[in-house]
């Protein structure tokens, strides 16, 4: 098994590389396009909404999007194990101890393992706090925007909470609002227990749980964000180190 995941992570990192290179070629290819007409003007207005547009909370439009097959670039649900997992995930000067849920959130725990052993993680910020209505930390973003991710997107959303109630220590995926199929590697921490409205989509995957040292996290909280808003980069730079699951 432990050789087969390994096959399974070289692959993923060596289609990582090719991925990237098709989505620069395909970002100046857009740059070109959208440098006509009133497509300019579009962009700027998603520019604005961007960093709110991927997690939970976010503005959503009230379409639900028709979930899509995955790419050959989504870990295998194989990779979860069909198991619990532990392990330990350094959140700035704070070291969490976890458990995932492979069982019932394969594909999210598939997804979470393979990211953290290729290293994808290492030195990613956690870019956004949110402080009134939910309290979430929400990290995994590679650029650093809130949208960014690893090259590709998944569904479904597993093990979502039947009365929208995330308790604390909570590990769950991020998306974009309304479309369920749009996970990728930003994932969201809730610190202090929330309600997060279901949306057309459903709610957000469940995938794990902090099982000690949230109250390291209290620096980060306490800072609060950038600006004094209640939602929005954490005043206090906080990034992801070292992940060690087993």
């Amino acid at each position: 098994m432990a050789s087969a995941a390994a096959e399974r992570l070289t692959s993923f990192q060596a289609k990582q590389t090719l991925e990237a290179a098709k989505a620069a070629r395909r970002k100046s290819d857009n740059k070109l396009a959208l440098m006509f007409g009133a497509g300019a003007i579009v962009l700027a207005i998603v520019g604005q909404l961007a960093y709110f547009s991927f997690g939970p909370g976010s503005a959503t439009e009230s379409a639900e999007v028709t979930p899509v097959e995955n790419s050959e670039l989504v870990p295998d649900v194989s990779v979860a194990e069909s198991r619990v997992w532990t392990g330990s995930m350094n959140v700035g000067e704070a070291k969490l101890e976890l458990e995932l849920d492979g069982v019932n959130a394969p594909q999210a725990v598939a997804n979470f393992v393979s990211l953290s052993k290729s290293g994808f993680y290492e030195g990613v910020s956690c870019h956004r706090l949110v402080t009134d209505g939910i309290y979430v930390l929400q990290c995994g973003d590679p650029d650093g925007t809130g949208a960014g991710g690893p090259g590709y997107n998944f569904g479904p959303i597993e093990n979502a909470p039947a009365d929208d109630s995330y308790i604390t220590g909570s590990l769950a995926m991020a998306r974009v609002g309304g479309d369920g199929s749009s996970m990728g590697s930003q994932f969201f921490i809730v610190y202090q227990d929330s309600r997060i409205p279901s949306d057309a989509a459903g709610g957000y995957t469940v995938f794990g749980k902090i099982t000690s040292g949230l109250d390291l996290l209290e620096p980060v909280i306490s800072a609060g964000v950038e600006g004094g808003a209640s939602d929005g980069p954490p005043a206090l730079e906080t990034r992801l180190s070292s992940i060690e699951l087993r």
